[in-house]
């Protein structure tokens, strides 16, 4: 490696033996892309939505969509700590304080806080965890799965709605 103004040059070595390298190491999971007709199956089956991160805030995607969802006949349970209510619901703190099991779990939070959310949802019954647009973990989907959870990322639920139902 050398460097000099306007002028920096390095190299990379990689080892020959690459099998020797990666021995032990495990891919990160996948999870495969949900078709069409399964998601057109989730939304025509689904009754309840607990919408984990809803906001009261009318400008933001976290209140405009389960708002739309609402006004298309399903009942929404709001979770988020912050509110007592939302949408004219009762607000709960979390999934571990329904008493009974939500269809769909529809998350409006940061990919780093979905382990903690699939955990909940797992203990709340639920048969459907659903990230928003935007948010996305592998690993915490191969935990849904194993728990028999179907999962869908990084798909927004209104617009699959509008796409797929009318």
């Amino acid at each position: 490696m050398f460097s000099r103004p306007g002028r920096t040059c390095f190299s990379v070595r990689l080892p020959i033996n690459f099998e020797e390298v990666t021995k032990g190491l495990k891919p990160l999971p996948t999870i495969d892309q949900n078709t069409d007709e399964h998601l057109r199956d989730i939304l025509v089956s689904t009754k309840t939505i607990a919408v984990v991160g809803i906001s009261d805030r009318e400008n933001t995607p976290a209140h405009t969509v389960p708002k739309f969802l609402q006004e298309e006949g399903y009942t929404i349970i709001p979770i988020n700590p912050k509110y007592e209510q939302v949408l004219g619901e009762k607000a709960y703190p979390d999934l571990s304080s329904l008493k009974n099991p939500p269809d769909v779990v529809l998350v409006f939070r940061r990919s780093d806080y979905v382990p903690k959310i699939v955990k909940q949802a797992i203990e709340a019954n639920a048969k459907i965890v659903w990230l928003q647009e935007g948010i996305a973990n592998p690993v915490a989907a191969e935990v849904a799965k194993d728990a028999g959870l179907d999962m869908v990322m990084d798909t927004c639920m209104r617009k699959a709605y509008q796409r797929l139902i009318g």
